[in-house]
């Protein structure tokens, strides 16, 4: 495991992220969207070819932007719009009710 990937590890909130790769951020949207933000970085990391390729420099830059992309999707975005987590990818624009949510857990023996 390379020296960027074990710092990443001992990151842990959409904050630690954002300051560890030096991005302003709004406070007010990463405690509305830490979680989206995260998912949707992971996504952009899985889908860019190469991204971890390269001088340390280089790969932290590319992280960099893809962080900086993530976030900024939620800034001019809403969750909903994004659909990064599936139950806004089946909720298709609809309300979804809390019993409904309920409904897709598994059930306690």
């Amino acid at each position: 495991m390379d020296d960027l990937t074990q710092r990443l590890a001992t990151l842990s909130s959409a904050e630690d992220f954002l300051e560890f790769f030096a991005l302003p951020f709004d406070e007010a949207v990463v405690h509305v969207n830490r979680l989206h933000i995260l998912k949707r970085f992971y996504q952009y990391l899985r889908t860019e070819q190469g991204v971890a390729e390269g001088e340390p420099a280089v790969v932290y830059a590319r992280y960099r932007g893809l962080l900086q992309r993530a976030y900024e999707d939620f800034v001019r975005s809403t969750p909903a719009q994004e659909k990064v987590f599936k139950v806004f990818q089946e909720a298709d624009g609809q309300r979804v009710s809390v019993d409904s949510l309920r409904a897709t857990l598994p059930s306690v023996a």
